[in-house]
């Protein structure tokens, strides 16, 4: 049993009945079908990474692992798909996994996108400290300050900041971290700025 490359219906040889295509023309418009997409899984991948440097959330490094084996894992099932369709296996289920797949970047960027840029709620300041702070190498470098966290149940938070702010402190200054709810829900790192230590305390 053979199924269409460009519509998956079965076909029992010769033009499909479906479409109306045959094997060579199934072939090619399918090769264009994937060349497309995964042109909008990269630019996702690219859409997510710029919203998540814009609009970071509190848990920045959960998502970026989380789109990052996403990525790499659908890489990979397009390679699988790809080669199939050169030795005219059945591409079907893969093609399905793979399609349903490539657009889960992009949904993930416009939701930071629209999280953070259409939340008008309050700042919130947290008040914290540095513990730590490393940065990342690549393409797209991060820069991380790790705090005391503000939540229930974490101990430390891992925020997102520019190149002027991980330069600017140092571990042991005291901070406030303005955090916003975010319009879904997904709380999100505004800014943060120094506090002075008196007595003890933290005091703006």
């Amino acid at each position: 049993m053979k199924r269409c490359a460009n519509c998956g219906a079965v076909t029992m040889g010769g033009d499909c009945s479906r479409c109306g295509m045959d094997a060579v023309a199934a072939q090619a418009k399918f090769r264009q079908s994937f060349a497309n997409r995964t042109a909008v899984f990269l630019v996702g991948g690219l859409a997510f990474v710029v919203a998540s440097g814009l609009y970071p959330p509190v848990d920045i490094d959960g998502m970026l692992i989380f789109v990052g084996i996403l990525f790499f894992v659908t890489l990979g099932i397009g390679l699988w798909l790809e080669r199939r369709a050169v030795r005219q296996l059945d591409i079907e289920i893969l093609k399905r996994i793979y399609f349903g797949f490539v657009p889960v970047p992009l949904l993930l960027g416009v939701l930071l996108l629209g999280n953070g840029g259409l939340d008008h709620g309050p700042l919130v300041g947290q008040p914290t400290a540095v513990v730590g702070k490393f940065s990342m190498r690549g393409p797209w470098p991060g820069h991380r300050l790790v705090v005391y966290s503000w939540r229930d149940g974490q101990r430390y938070e891992r925020i997102s900041v520019n190149t002027t702010d991980f330069d600017l402190y140092t571990v042991g200054d005291p901070l406030v971290v303005n955090v916003k709810s975010g319009l879904v829900g997904i709380p999100w790192v505004a800014g943060v700025y120094r506090r002075e230590s008196r007595g003890g305390r933290i005091v703006q």
